[in-house]
């Protein structure tokens, strides 16, 4: 009887550590439109981790509650037509149809002094592409380690650009707004949402100085604008890692921080991932 209750207890423990386990792998908010996120269902994990592919591109496959979920970024071009995915087991082969909707983004219309910052000079453009074709291939990273996906604020203070705004600079339309900023103090602190790997830091024309850090299965992050990085190429860090502090480098009107998140090198909304 002692043994029976003894075991009991053992698995209860086991079970709760398991629940405790997947929390911190909480999913993003299911949000299949342009710039979202489709989280999508692909069966109870009692079966082993299949793989999932949408265009050839190796999507993150998430463990929660007892079942596996693929999380498909989708690009802000994308029209309202469903997405293909192929879903991969040891004996199957299968693909999956994800519906896509419609999103309205609104249009933010801004003023840059320094106007190389718009209408860029030929030296200019030429560092401008040398840094594009870099930090595409950090986009494209596909990484081993199952990322923890609740993430927290990396900064303090409001959201001052949304993700998906129709940017016009100076007059001229520009690329949407492909992250989410927070209005903060310059010197203020930027910290990690989650644990990850430091795969680049640099001063980019564009984004000023930068950190990207890879999470893992193509989850990427990275954080623009800083006046200071503290942390180094190739370093792990946790939750709560400083890495640097807010600024207004490279094109910015003003201190802040533009926070970008990546998955299957496609930008996405960054308030998804915000743990709830």
């Amino acid at each position: 009887m002692k043994q029976t209750m003894f075991a009991r207890r053992c698995a209860g423990l086991i079970f709760c550590c398991w629940l405790t386990s997947t929390a911190a792998l909480a999913l993003p908010t299911h949000s299949a439109v342009p710039g979202g996120v489709a989280v999508v269902d692909l069966g109870p994990a009692s079966a082993p981790r299949p793989q999932a592919f949408w265009d050839d591109r190796p999507l993150a496959v998430i463990g929660d509650k007892g079942r596996w979920f693929a999380l498909l970024g989708i690009p802000l071009d994308a029209l309202p037509v469903p997405l293909q995915i192929r879903i991969e087991t040891a004996s199957t082969a299968t693909t999956v149809d994800v519906p896509i909707g419609t999103k309205t983004y609104p249009e933010q219309r801004l003023t840059i002094k320094e106007t190389r910052k718009v209408e860029p000079s030929p030296e200019d453009l030429a560092r401008i592409e040398r840094e594009q074709t870099h930090t595409a291939a950090i986009k494209r990273r596909f990484s081993s380690p199952v990322p923890d996906t609740a993430f927290a604020r990396p900064a303090d203070g409001r959201l001052s650009s949304r993700f998906g705004l129709r940017r016009i600079f100076n007059g001229l339309p520009r690329n949407p707004h492909g992250g989410l900023d927070f209005a903060a103090p310059s010197g203020a602190p930027v910290r990690a949402p989650a644990a990850g790997t430091v795969v680049d830091t640099g001063d980019y024309f564009f984004n000023g100085n930068t950190v990207f850090i890879d999470h893992g299965q193509g989850l990427i992050s990275a954080y623009m604008h800083l006046s200071r990085i503290d942390v180094k190429r190739g370093q792990h860090i946790e939750r709560g890692t400083p890495l640097g502090a807010v600024g207004a480098t490279g094109r910015a009107t003003g201190p802040h921080l533009h926070w970008t998140v990546i998955l299957n090198d496609t930008p996405v909304d960054p308030l998804l991932f915000l743990a709830r």
